[in-house]
């Protein structure tokens, strides 16, 4: 039942070197940097990469403690681990800690490599070394590319709206087919937007076809086919700035006059595929093929979740810069209370401190209201050439920035250990594009995936410094009506439900059009929106027309 890693002649050298108890991994002849995970070249100096015997040796950098049964085989609690090895703390394992209590391993505990066989594999794991903790209060941190100049001439932005918006029912374990939900969300965006849908000329949508697990509803040919629509332009998958990527790539479209009105949509419908999967394991996951890719590196472990990637990350900072699950909490209070006066949330009910951190941990530090909500539902909306907006039924909104970089190394472990990948170039960029600073910023519509994520969001953005997010959150003064701006007042993916991204760009129109009901946010003339998760991120800032 424990997923395990395809070997190929590219990574072989690396999973089966515990046949003989020594770990490998590739470095640079060059510039005698470690290379993980392998590649042809060395990615900082292009030199040539040979395999090397390592010590196996290392300190923990980033963990959590995993309560959450994923897989039947693997009993809970156990320690997910990010490990810096000695010979580069550049380059780091995502592993576990075995024959340990979760007490016992901490940031700085040092550890040395072990093996455990299975089949053909030998994954390598980690033990209590022993020696003292390494207490240093500082890692080394991947270089993060300079922040892109100021955009001059044209903007891209300028050349479009958003029009039309729709939204399914929402709901948890609706049972319903997820086309159902995608086409009733395009009907009423394109009704919304006052088109026909021989008007509707470009499809858009995240993650595209071919993605399982309750996370679509069949892409581009699906809707194509149930809408009958006929597009000079589409686009779908996951390699794009975060899901508001398609929103992005609809904009560049119509901007480039290939098309006039886009129809962007995006479907979950998570609960439901949950229980048609029940009958499978326990846990409700099967264990499938072999794996590859990025998630040979995690899956294997049992760090079958963002949940504990992203832990890994949140405990590292909070060890670094103090923040206490406390201050983190009044991200899911906030959101609860904000969902209150959204009737469409899944979670409407009151919640308090010791409501939040009494709820059953998943993975430290997330506790069950730290972990967006899965629902089932769909929203759609119309990216329209800015020409067209006048004629539009509803007040357009308008596309000040966007940002997109992508500055950061593409990894869970190799890359940042102080906020959620790839956030840092996405905010940057954003600002590179506007004349305007997160001082002008009316509502945030900020990933919250998990609490972390939102933190990390709102530090990059530069509402705060790096480190001083706990202290800025802590009483939730700064993030609701009345303090610097009000963070996802719909109760964000936390409370009102995980529309994957595409529940933020909702919230965001319907607020500046004035139409959010007993949640309008007064005199909102900005919002600005992120999307992610993880890897890659995306920030889009919209305005009042």
């Amino acid at each position: 039942m424990r997923p395990l890693p395809q070997l190929t002649p590219e990574n072989e050298f690396f999973w089966t070197s515990g046949a003989d108890g020594v770990l490998r991994m590739q470095g640079c002849d060059a510039c005698d940097r470690l290379i993980h995970p392998p590649q042809p070249y060395c990615r900082y100096c292009a030199g040539e990469v040979t395999v090397r015997d390592l010590t196996g040796k290392g300190t923990v950098v980033g963990l959590t403690v995993n309560h959450q049964q994923w897989l039947p085989t693997m009993p809970v609690p156990y320690v997910l681990v990010i490990v810096a090895l000695d010979e580069d703390p550049l380059a780091r394992l995502t592993s576990l800690v075995v024959d340990a209590k979760p007490d016992d391993v901490g940031i700085g505990t040092r550890v040395e490599v072990d093996f455990e066989e299975h089949e053909d594999v030998w994954l390598p794991v980690f033990r209590l070394s022993g020696e003292a903790d390494d207490e240093r209060d500082t890692w080394p941190e991947p270089q993060v590319a300079p922040a892109p100049p100021r955009a001059s001439g044209d903007k891209y932005e300028d050349k479009v709206a958003i029009t039309g918006l729709g939204m399914s029912e929402i709901g948890r374990r609706l049972g319903r087919n997820p086309l159902s939900l995608t086409v009733d969300a395009c009907r009423a965006a394109i009704e919304d937007a006052g088109l026909r849908i021989e008007d509707i000329d470009g499809l858009s949508t995240y993650p595209g076809s071919g993605v399982g697990n309750g996370m679509g509803e069949g892409g581009v040919p699906a809707v194509m086919e149930a809408l009958d629509i006929r597009p000079v332009w589409f686009g779908g998958g996951v390699e794009q700035a975060g899901q508001g990527g398609s929103v992005t790539n609809a904009m560049m479209a119509v901007a480039a006059g290939v098309c006039r009105h886009v129809l962007c949509f995006r479907t979950v419908w998570e609960t439901s595929f949950a229980l048609r999967a029940k009958h499978k394991s326990a846990a409700g996951i099967k264990a499938g093929p072999r794996v590859s890719g990025e998630m040979e590196w995690r899956l294997p472990y049992g760090a079958m979740s963002a949940a504990t990637w992203i832990g890994m990350q949140a405990n590292h900072y909070m060890h670094r810069f103090g923040m206490t699950r406390a201050q983190l909490g009044w991200i899911p209070m906030t959101a609860r209370a904000h969902a209150a006066r959204n009737p469409a949330a899944i979670y409407q009910d009151a919640m308090d401190l010791d409501g939040y951190l009494g709820a059953r941990m998943i993975t430290t530090p997330f506790g069950l209201y730290d972990c967006d909500v899965p629902c089932d539902g769909a929203v759609a909306l119309i990216v329209s050439a800015v020409e067209t907006a006048e004629d539009r039924p509803h007040p357009a909104v308008r596309v000040e920035a966007v940002g997109t970089h992508l500055a950061e190394r593409f990894s869970w472990d190799q890359g940042t250990l102080l906020h959620e990948p790839l956030v840092e170039g996405p905010a940057r960029h954003l600002w590179s594009r506007t004349d305007l600073g997160p001082s002008d910023v009316d509502i945030a519509c900020l990933y919250d995936g998990f609490s972390f994520n939102c933190l990390s969001w709102i530090e990059s953005l530069g509402f705060c410094k790096l480190g001083e997010g706990g202290d800025y959150i802590d009483g939730g003064a700064r993030i609701r009506e009345g303090g610097d701006f009000v963070l996802n007042p719909h109760g964000g993916q936390l409370s009102a439900g995980r529309l994957h991204g595409y529940g933020f760009f909702h919230e965001a129109v319907l607020q500046l059009r004035g139409e959010a009901g007993g949640r309008q946010v007064a005199d909102a003339k900005t919002a600005l929106v992120t999307t992610g998760g993880g890897h890659p991120g995306g920030a889009v800032m919209l305005r009042k027309n």
